[in-house]
């Protein structure tokens, strides 16, 4: 197979990439704008070959920011589905991947889930208007050891244990996440690949205890602290996806919140200093 992919350096995409490479499958068009190039100026790009599915990453994923500055949710997502989708069409790309996001199932509302939707709607109006075949893949909290430059939760709370900080809870003692290793995550995403006009949940399937989860992190580090803020304007309180849909196309997830996080925390924890430096952080 080959294809197109954008958002390839990510933790998401980095790993997707690899494991298509092993499978024999050839990438003949990467976008991101870490490596120079520009979503936005998808336009101007050539692929080396015919393309039989595009990959659809690239994203602006950070809720909280979307609700302080809305032109991020609509700048790159909204923005950034139209042109991929264009360059479907008009390079007669016959399948496009597209991941959406978990948080769209959840009744609360913000910039981020409304672009999430809008690009599930305009994925489904150009599969009935132009033929373009389609999955969507909704996610929740991928994590793993990666330096992760999103600052997913479980990166924000392992980098400020190891430097002694708070862990911020925003929310009580009962919010849950459901967190999915990342090598649990590609395994799913492999089995939809192969789908057709279909979407699927993707995720360990159970809710872990976000207080549960700082006080493991901190007893890992043996130094940090935990408080509890706010509650975040549109943020879920409670998240466990039915991930049933990929379960019956053979979907078992392996890596539970133990053992996955018990990796990742040993990851940042040999390569602490790389990892500061990269960010700047001191």
């Amino acid at each position: 197979m080959k294809f197109v992919i954008t958002g390839h350096k990510g933790l998401i995409g980095s790993s997707l990439l690899e494991q298509l490479k092993k499978r024999g499958d050839e990438a003949i068009l990467l976008v991101d704008k870490r490596s120079g190039k520009d979503i936005m100026d998808l336009d101007s790009f050539k692929m080396d070959g015919k393309a039989d599915m595009l990959i659809h990453l690239a994203a602006f994923c950070k809720i909280n920011k979307t609700v302080s500055e809305p032109s991020n949710a609509f700048d790159n997502n909204v923005l950034g589905i139209f042109k991929v989708l264009e360059f479907c069409r008009k390079n007669k790309i016959p399948k496009i991947i597209f991941v959406s996001s978990s948080r769209i199932l959840k009744e609360e509302k913000n910039p981020y889930t409304a672009s999430k939707i809008y690009g599930e709607e305009l994925v489904k109006a150009y599969s009935e208007c132009y033929g373009i075949d389609y999955v969507i893949i909704r996610p929740s909290t991928v994590y793993g050891p990666f330096n992760d430059h999103t600052r997913r939760l479980i990166d924000i709370f392992i980098l400020n244990a190891l430097q002694g900080k708070e862990l911020k809870i925003f929310g009580d003692e009962t919010k849950t996440l459901d967190f999915t290793y990342i090598d649990d995550f590609i395994d799913g995403f492999l089995i939809a690949l192969d789908q057709k006009n279909k979407e699927f949940n993707l995720s360990y399937g159970k809710g872990i205890n976000i207080c549960w989860l700082a006080d493991r992190i901190i007893e890992l580090a043996g130094k940090g602290s935990k408080t509890f803020q706010k509650k975040e304007i549109s943020q879920p309180q409670d998240v466990e996806l039915d991930i049933s849909a990929i379960q019956k196309l053979g979907y078992k997830p392996k890596i539970g919140i133990e053992e996955g996080l018990r990796k990742t925390f040993d990851w940042y924890k040999d390569n602490l200093d790389e990892i500061l430096k990269s960010r700047s952080i001191k």
